[in-house]
Parts: C-alpha cells; sequence; structure tokens
C-alpha cells in the first residue's frame, strides 16, 4: 500500500487529481464483479472435465479430430499481444500522452481481438463441418459453451474499446473516461487470464 493509502495499480497517479482516488474503490468493484464471472468460467471447466472420456464422447469426434493446435496457437498470439498492448493504452493515460496515441492503442487492442476471433469462427465452422456440433456429445457441448462464452467476452470487450474510443474521441480523456478504461484493462487481462486455461486445459491435455 502506498503513502497515500492507496493500492499502487488500482490508481492513476496524485498528478490525475479526482480520478486517481476513484479508480481504487472503482476498478476493485469492478475487480471483484469479474469474480463471479470467474466462478461461471469455473463450472464450465469443471463441466468440461467430466464430460472428457469415452462416455462423454458419446462415439462422437474427440479433441483429436477437431483441434488444430496451429490455429489455437495463432489465437493464443493474438489474445496475449492484446494484453500487452492495452499496457500502452494504461501508460498513455497515466503519463497524458495524448488522445491520438490513446486511440491508437485502442485500436490495436481491437484489431488484435478481432484476428483471435476470426481464428475461432474459422475453428468452429471446421469442427462443425467434421460432425463436431454441441448437440452430438456431452463433450461437444461443453467444449462450445466454454469456448464459445469467452469468445462472446472477447467480442463485448472490442465493442467496449470502441464505445471508448468513441467517448476519447468527442469528449476527450477526462476523468470519468480514465477510470473507465481502467475497467477496460481489467477486463481485457481477464480474458487473457481465462484463455490461458482454456489454452491449456481444454486444447493441450486432451492432445497430450
Amino acid at each position: 500500500m502506498s503513502e497515500n493509502g492507496l493500492y499502487p495499480g488500482l490508481n492513476l497517479g496524485d498528478k490525475h487529481g479526482d480520478a486517481h482516488f476513484q479508480a481504487e474503490s472503482t476498478v476493485f468493484g469492478f475487480w471483484v464483479f469479474l469474480m463471479s464471472d470467474l466462478i461461471i468460467f469455473g463450472i464450465l471447466f469443471a463441466g468440461y472435465a467430466s464430460y472428457l472420456n469415452p462416455i462423454g464422447l458419446a462415439g462422437g469426434p474427440g479433441p483429436k479430430e477437431l483441434f488444430d493446435i496451429n490455429s489455437v496457437a495463432i489465437q493464443t498470439a493474438f489474445l496475449l499481444v492484446g494484453g500487452v498492448a492495452y499496457a500502452g493504452v494504461s501508460l498513455t493515460v497515466k503519463y497524458g500522452h495524448g488522445r491520438g496515441n490513446l486511440v491508437a492503442w485502442l485500436l490495436v487492442c481491437a484489431a488484435l481481438g478481432a484476428g483471435f476471433l476470426f481464428f475461432e469462427v474459422c475453428d468452429f465452422i471446421s469442427q462443425a463441418g467434421k460432425g463436431g456440433t454441441p448437440q452430438v456429445s456431452g463433450w461437444l457441448s461443453s467444449y462450445w459453451t466454454l469456448v464459445g462464452l469467452h469468445g462472446i467476452h472477447v467480442f463485448c470487450g472490442i465493442l467496449w474499446i470502441f464505445a471508448m474510443i468513441g467517448q476519447v474521441a468527442t469528449r476527450g480523456i477526462y476523468d470519468v473516461v480514465k477510470v473507465r478504461l481502467s475497467m477496460l484493462g481489467v477486463f481485457w487481462h481477464f480474458l487473457d487470464l481465462i484463455w490461458v486455461g482454456i489454452f491449456s486445459f481444454v486444447f493441450l491435455v486432451p492432445l497430450a
């Protein structure tokens, strides 16, 4: 904890005035809200694990027939680099590098998120073409639900990014925008965290 009683990483710095103090409680509250989302993902991970067996496959196609690990690796790269790119957003806000730089970093994050979704949708289409649709087995239902829910979160994150770009472009980088960008950063990094779990447990474990 810093000298003024605020936790480093949840605030912006003294020169940001009210936003510096608002960010801690608001961003922390949003982080607590995301923990409820984490519980949902935890339940879906457990469901996926329970179906990852011959009974759960119900005679349908399994991971070795459906997964393209090269595509999954590309998706992982897009998402993790997007998380790193959001550091550019945070640093631009913190050190006042200007509206143009902020919008540019946000667009980079949105483009990387869109690249991730493109490959994920292509995988779903390919898997469906091989008979890997949700209704075929319990395992496929759990797989589509878990991975699809994460994809929906990424899509919502991209929409949020464009909403913030609109606010920055029309209203500037004022206190409320700074706090909202901090919340968006927590959400964007949360998606990275969930994807690391998906990449490791959903894709790598069955193929090992």
